[in-house]
C-alpha cells in the first residue's frame, strides 16, 4: 500500500559513486506544477494555466535545485536560495544548511510543513567530500552528516529524519525519474513533478514532467 509522504529530497552518492542531489514534489492540494531546467538550478512552477495559484499558495514556486561552485544545493522551498548565498560567500555546507533551517523555520500554512534541505560537494575523495541532510518542523531542527559513498532521504510528512537509500540511477536525467516512482520512492503517492543533479566531470541537471 502506497503512503501520502509530501515533498522528497535525497542526497548523497549513487551506486557508482557519483554526488547527486535529486528532488520530486508530491502534491494533493497543487498538483499542477512542473520543474523548469537551466544551466545551474532547477525550478518549480505551476502548469501554463496555473499560474493565479501562485496567490492561493506562496510556497509552491522555488527554485529547488541550485549549483554554487562545486556544491549541488536541494530543498523543499525557497531556502534553496539563502544556502546557494550563505555558500556562496564561504559559509561552510553545514552552517549555511541550519542556518537557512533556522532562520526561515517551517511554512506557516494549515500544516506547518517542514522545509528540507541538503548539500553535496562534487568530490570524489573521501577527505574532501562534504554532504548534509537536514529538516526544520515546528519542534525540531536537524542537520545531519551523510557518510561518503551512501545516499539519504527526507520527506515533509513521512520520514522527518534521514533515511538511508539505495540510489540505484546514474545519470541526472535517470536520478530525476528514479525519485519520481522508482525502487524506494516508489513506495509513495501522488508524485507531480522531479528533478536532479549528478556530478561526473561536471554538475548535470535534469527535470522529469510526465
Amino acid at each position: 500500500m502506497k503512503v501520502y509522504t509530501g515533498r522528497i529530497l535525497s542526497s548523497g552518492m549513487n551506486k557508482d559513486g557519483k554526488p547527486f542531489v535529486a528532488y520530486r514534489v508530491s502534491s494533493r492540494s497543487f498538483p499542477n506544477r512542473q520543474c523548469l531546467k537551466y544551466d545551474d538550478r532547477a525550478a518549480i512552477v505551476p502548469k501554463e494555466g496555473f499560474e493565479k495559484d501562485i496567490y492561493k499558495n506562496a510556497y509552491i514556486a522555488y527554485n529547488s535545485i541550485c549549483i554554487v561552485d562545486d556544491v549541488a544545493i536541494v530543498s523543499n522551498g525557497s531556502q534553496t536560495d539563502v544556502i546557494a548565498d550563505k555558500i556562496g560567500v564561504g559559509m561552510n555546507i553545514r552552517d549555511a544548511i541550519a542556518y537557512s533551517l533556522l532562520t526561515m523555520d517551517y511554512e506557516k500554512d494549515d500544516y506547518n510543513t517542514p522545509r528540507s534541505a541538503a548539500a553535496v560537494t562534487s568530490s570524489g575523495k573521501e577527505d574532501e567530500y562534504e554532504c548534509y541532510i537536514g529538516i526544520v518542523n515546528d519542534r525540531k531542527i536537524l542537520v545531519e552528516h551523510v557518510p561518503f559513498g551512501k545516499a539519504a532521504f527526507i520527506s515533509t510528512y513521512g520520514s522527518q529524519a534521514p533515511d538511508l537509500v539505495e540510489f540505484e540511477a546514474q545519470s541526472a536525467t535517470d536520478s530525476a525519474k528514479f525519485i519520481f516512482g522508482e525502487g524506494t520512492f516508489a513506495n509513495y503517492e501522488k508524485p507531480v513533478t522531479s528533478c536532479a543533479a549528478v556530478f561526473d566531470g561536471e554538475w548535470t541537471i535534469d527535470v522529469y514532467n510526465p
